[in-house]
């Protein structure tokens, strides 16, 4: 690894890191929506949310082109506010992987809301403590193994997107260019060393990244038997 650029290492970072942080913001009302509506919209809203595991990747980045695109509504908005286009840009990579990693937050947020003690909810609001107060003192502390799993696959599929970047980000070196899209390059570039180098090293944090979750996950399951 010595020899290689880290550039787009520390971008795939950066990408994967606010992707995470904006998705945990945007999918828990999502998820609390999803876990306690009678709505008849729910199954719409799922079938919705669950688009990006079914679509091909080049599809997903083909739409999201088009609509953060200069004439697409999001990109033109976007032009409008900050001066800058979307598509091809750092923003537009953050957006992009906000899109097509949302199923992997909002679903286990979901089926932990769904298994989580209600009554506990409403014992706390019928003691005095705000919605805040509640949520942060006994929804966090009861959905804590699907927050970590949320966290954990959404960051992880951050980190191997590979169509829907180069699709709506391109190869820009320093700019787009994050580890999926290196790798493809030095495979094109017959540079099978570098393309090793980096490939082993996803594996070999994904395994690790994995390990720790199912470690935790286990040893909080154990803390809660009686």
């Amino acid at each position: 690894m010595s020899g290689l650029d880290l550039t787009p290492l520390w971008l795939t970072l950066k990408v994967a890191g606010l992707t995470v942080l904006i998705l945990l913001v945007v999918s828990l009302p999502i998820a609390w929506w999803l876990a306690f509506t009678r709505s008849r919209l729910k199954v719409a809203v799922e079938a919705f949310t669950a688009l990006p595991l079914v679509l091909p990747p080049t599809v997903m980045g083909f739409y999201l082109l088009i609509l953060f695109g200069p004439e697409g509504a999001a990109g033109e908005l976007w032009t409008t506010l900050t001066g800058q286009p979307l598509v091809f840009t750092f923003a537009g990579l953050v957006a992009a992987s906000c899109v097509y990693s949302l199923p992997f937050v909002v679903q286990p947020l979901q089926a932990a809301l769904e298994t989580m003690d209600r009554q506990t909810v409403e014992a706390a609001w019928t003691l005095g403590a705000s919605r805040w107060r509640t949520f942060f003192v006994v929804v966090i502390p009861q959905i804590r193994r699907g927050l970590l799993t949320a966290l954990v696959l959404g960051f992880a599929h951050t980190l191997g997107e590979f169509g829907v970047v180069l699709m709506v980000g391109g190869n820009i070196p320093g700019e787009t260019q994050v580890i999926s899209i290196a790798i493809y390059e030095q495979v094109e570039l017959l540079d099978y060393a570098s393309a090793h180098a980096w490939s082993l090293s996803l594996l070999l944090f994904s395994f690790v990244v994995l390990i720790l979750v199912y470690g935790l996950n286990r040893r909080w399951h154990t803390e809660l038997k009686p």
